[in-house]
This record gives C-alpha cells, structure tokens and sequence, in this order.
C-alpha cells in the first residue's frame, strides 16, 4: 500500500498496516472502508477534496470526510437524477446543473442530442478538476463543448435567472456546510423562476430510511411551489440505508411519452426502471400523504 505523504485527516486511519475511511452519519452510524490509496488530497477553499482508491468501490469523491460517489455505482445515482426529468419534458434544449462537481449528471445530459447547453454551477473548482483527472469513471472526463463550467454559488447564480431553463437538476451533497441552502424553500422558489414555462426541476432528497425529515420537508416545499411534484427511488449501495429519494416539481403534468428516448448505453436506467422507480414503499406513502 502506498499513499500520499501528508497527514492523514481525522476520519482516516491505519489499523494493522491498512488503511481506513470511517465516515460519520448523523454521530449514529459510522461506516468504514478499506481503502488502496489516497489519490489526491487537497483543502479547498470550502472543503477537503480527496479521491481514494478503495476495495469494495473503487475509487471514490470524498468531501470532508463523506463519500458522495464511487466508481461502482455512481453510475446509478447519475443515470436516476438526469434521465428521469429528461424523458417527461417534451423537449429540453437548455439544462441547467446545480452541484454536480463530479460531472457525472452532466455526462449523462450530454448524451440526449437535443440538448443545446448545459450550465454546470459548483461552488468548488477543485471537485471539478480533480474528478475529471481522477475519478474516469463517473466523470468521463467530461469535454462535450455544450457543457458550461460554473464556479458560483447556485444559490445566487438561480436568483439572477428567470424563464431560461427546460430542466434544472440540483445534485447537491448532503444538506450541511456549503449545499445547506439548496434544501430551502427559498433556493427551490428561484428555482421554479428559473424554468420556462413547460420547465421542470430535480433534487436528490436524501435517504427514506435514515433522512424521512429532510425528504418530507423537501417534498413539502417543492409541492407547495409547483402545481405537480412527485418522488421516486432508486438503489445505490454507497449511501446510509441504500434506499435514495429523488423529487420533481414541474409546472407540466408528469406523464411520460408513449415511446421513451433512453439513451443505449445506461448501465441501471432502462424503461421499466423507469416507470417502475415511483411506486414507493408503504412506509413511505404513509409518511407523504
């Protein structure tokens, strides 16, 4: 094993000659994985960027000590943010990203040919760069020329647009530190003033199992601001509970087209997942209503 020759942070240790990430959830839950290598390790000026090299997932975006994705199954958590809102809207041309440092929404966006550009907003260069360089397989290293690199606030940057989007996808990490805004009521009413008339927004809302107050508040907000809105589902082993929730809001009824436009070469999405992922558990239906 061999790593970078920098102190390692607090949530790294070596046990027996191995080394180890222990993320913190909520000071419940800690989960630890055995990691290769430490690829890249750098302080941002807003967080702690690294990309290890881990067993089980491969190599993953680390930000302040808590794993946002993996090469193993970041493909599942990008394909479910970015083609569920693209196949409801009848034709989105102008795709605006809120996050999403490790470009793999945008990647996936970038496959639908209709698409004429898609704003990428992050806060944090460093996530950017250092994804593209390190972390292939979920960013690809993004270089379609549609794609515009951001590096704002997408709080402020929503505020100074109005009617100029199709689909607004808001891949933020966990509701603390610099994405704590992006789950505000405020933040998600720029948002509906951002979209077009026909437009329609996205945003993780975080574990059923483990987040059921960030998911209701969210739903709450976005249900209050758009006359449609609605959750789905998806798997994606790498996050507390495994069960992740995503919810629309649109200012057009979501039904989907007769004939779907995934695109051929997704690895989790296809269209019976696709109209499968907003039949929630009961559990959860008892909690929403």
């Amino acid at each position: 094993m061999k790593h970078v020759s920098k102190p390692l942070p607090p949530y790294m240790k070596t046990e027996n000659g191995e080394l180890w990430l222990t993320e913190d959830d909520r000071e419940n839950l800690k989960i630890s994985y055995r990691i290769k290598d430490i690829i890249f390790s750098e302080q941002s000026p807003f967080q702690h960027v690294m990309i290890l090299d881990s067993y089980d997932f491969g190599r993953m975006l680390v930000l302040d000590g808590v794993v946002q994705t993996t090469s193993i199954d970041g493909h599942i958590y990008n394909e479910m943010i970015s083609h569920v809102p693209l196949q409801f809207h009848p034709a989105p041309k102008k795709v605006l990203i809120i996050g999403g440092g490790d470009c793999g929404a945008a990647r996936e966006v970038a496959k639908y040919e209709q698409v004429e550009e898609i704003h990428l907003v992050e806060i944090d260069e460093m996530v950017v760069t250092s994804c593209k360089n390190y972390l292939p397989d979920v960013s690809g290293n993004l270089s379609d020329p549609r794609v515009r690199y951001v590096y704002t606030d997408g709080v402020a940057f929503v505020k100074e647009h109005v009617n100029t989007y199709d689909v607004i996808i808001i891949d933020s990490s966990d509701p603390v530190g610099p994405a704590k805004e992006l789950f505000s009521y405020d933040f998600y009413a720029s948002v509906r003033r951002a979209l077009k008339e026909d437009g329609l927004m996205v945003c993780q809302s975080q574990s059923p199992i483990f987040h059921m107050d960030v998911l209701k508040q969210t739903y709450a907000n976005i249900r209050q601001l758009f006359p449609y809105a609605s959750i789905y589902t998806a798997t994606v082993p790498t996050y507390p509970g495994g069960l992740w929730s995503f919810t629309i809001g649109a200012n057009i009824p979501l039904s989907l087209p007769e004939t779907t436009s995934l695109p051929s070469d997704t690895k989790y999405i296809n269209e019976a997942v696709l109209k499968q992922c907003f039949q929630l558990p009961q559990f959860m239906r008892k909690e929403l209503v």
